[in-house]
């Protein structure tokens, strides 16, 4: 018999012990959160074999980092409203299926449309499982050490996943690339067997017993708003601010832009209800992750280029050399809510967020020959220590803002901006790759001076995001001196 929503009090004790079945179900999600978070970084150094076997430019192989991020973003706010109304179960098992036949499909790839294509649906899928194997973990788990140990354990496996993709994008591309998109396939399709036998039944509000509307149009409207504008970011440096496809895309983005922003204000169930936005911290914490996420990605964007393309390096040694930033936030992610307990957000936020625009700077004056050791590595181990500061920081500062909101929108709509970012990132510096990119023959001189105005931009959104993270300190200053 299958578990439903009485059983988290079934075989736990507040006091935090946990069947087997619990283990069990534990087991399968926290696999699960594995491989989502995987997919954002597997990518990432496959991207110049991708290029040299499918034939892609750089503004094309953005798509590749960028279009799980996409279908993950624009997805988030619509995934909480189908949960709702089919039911957890049957939302979380059906994507997970669909991301093991994607993976499958990506490996073959004959095109690289194609491999976007499946990276695309795979975001879609990771927004529909993450968040749902949360709320799944909540139900099962009672509150208390039980639930707070099983809520660590999945969000250690989830920033776990960014290191561990690097490593294995590294040494599968050694083989082939393809490799790198088909792995994810076998393991879940072992999830889901699993998971038929494990998660809980939990009944959906559709049908006549009411709910809120799915609001499909409007989640539509926001994907493809998403898809044209970095379509159109994609076309800037080939044919021009004027040219048709470019300003057709452009237009398209703003048209369905306000499509979106029409639609919710006439909705009497907004996926993005107004009322949490008018909080500042929220605003304020999603820009801030937004730009963290985004401008960093867009530096692992430039760093394997120049350690592959201008250096030699293989596939393993170059995601073995970018794990100094990101291994140190596997490493204290069970520690970073009791960092934020006791330092508070908006504190470690501001010191956090000092690292990125210092180390991007840095970068910007590696010179020829590079060495990793003084080029490349300072800006990596300052990337890292801004992970360990800021991540957990921004999420929940974020939810703490919106206490009188629905806690799962406000999520979403957090969730929503960082994968923009991802989106959004990117493209931009693909695009300044491509529009700066070297003649065959050039020197590395002037290939590595070819990435700097990619890397300016870096710099750029990484200090707009501590400017904004800095206003934090001075907002809570200001209610700390008129709190009596």
């Amino acid at each position: 018999m299958r578990a439903t929503n009485t059983a988290p009090a079934a075989g736990g004790t507040g006091t935090g012990q946990w069947s087997p079945r619990q283990w069990a179900l534990l087991t399968v999600l926290a696999g699960n959160m594995l491989i989502d978070a995987l997919e954002v970084s597997v990518a990432v150094v496959a991207l110049p074999a991708i290029g040299g076997d499918l034939g892609a430019d750089p503004t094309s192989l953005q798509w590749v980092m960028s279009g799980f991020a996409a279908g993950f973003g624009a997805t988030i706010l619509f995934g909480t409203r189908l949960v709702e109304r089919l039911g957890r179960r049957r939302v979380y098992l059906a994507a997970v299926s669909v991301f093991a036949v994607a993976s499958l499909a990506g490996a073959l790839a004959g095109a690289a449309w194609f491999l976007i294509a499946t990276r695309v649906v795979k975001g879609v899928c990771a927004a529909l499982t993450a968040p749902t194997g949360l709320a799944i973990i909540t139900s099962t788990f009672p509150e208390g050490p039980a639930r707070n140990r099983a809520v660590s354990v999945y969000s250690l496996f989830g920033a776990s996943g960014f290191s561990l993709g690097l490593v294995l994008s590294g040494l599968l591309t050694e083989v082939s690339w393809r490799w790198t998109f088909a792995f994810p396939a076998p393991v879940a399709a072992v999830l889901l067997v699993a998971g038929l036998r494990l998660v809980p039944e939990q009944p959906g509000k559709g049908g006549a017993d009411g709910g809120r509307p799915y609001e499909l149009p409007t989640a539509l409207s926001l994907s493809a708003a998403l898809l044209a504008l970095v379509y159109g970011i994609g076309h800037v440096p080939g044919d021009g601010w004027t040219a048709p496809g470019t300003v057709g895309a452009f237009t398209l983005a703003a048209v369905l832009t306000a499509v979106v922003v029409a639609r919710e204000r006439r909705a009497t169930h907004p996926l993005l209800p107004p009322r949490v936005l008018r909080h500042p911290a929220l605003r304020r914490s999603a820009f801030a992750a937004a730009a963290l996420n985004g401008s960093y990605l867009g530096l692992l964007f430039v760093v394997t280029f120049h350690l592959q393309t201008l250096l030699g390096w293989s596939p393993a040694r170059t995601g073995l050399a970018l794990l100094p930033a990101a291994l140190p936030l596997a490493l204290t992610a069970a520690y970073s809510g009791r960092m934020v307990q006791r330092f508070g957000a908006a504190r470690l936020i501001a010191v956090g967020y000092l690292a990125p625009p210092l180390g991007y700077a840095l970068y910007l004056e590696a010179t020829v020959p590079t060495r990793y050791a003084t080029d490349v590595l300072p800006t990596l181990l300052l990337l890292g220590a801004a992970f360990v500061l800021c991540f957990a920081a921004l999420h929940l500062q974020a939810l703490a803002a919106a206490t009188e909101a629905e806690p799962g929108v406000a999520s979403g709509v957090y969730q929503t901006a960082v994968q923009f970012g991802a989106v959004l990132m990117p493209a931009l510096v693909a695009a300044l790759m491509s529009a700066h990119r070297t003649a065959p023959g050039a020197s590395p001189a002037a290939a590595l001076a070819g990435y700097h105005p990619a890397l300016v931009l870096v710099t750029a959104v990484g200090t707009a995001g501590l400017a904004v993270s800095l206003t934090g300190l001075l907002t809570r200053r200001t209610t700390g001196a008129t709190t009596p």
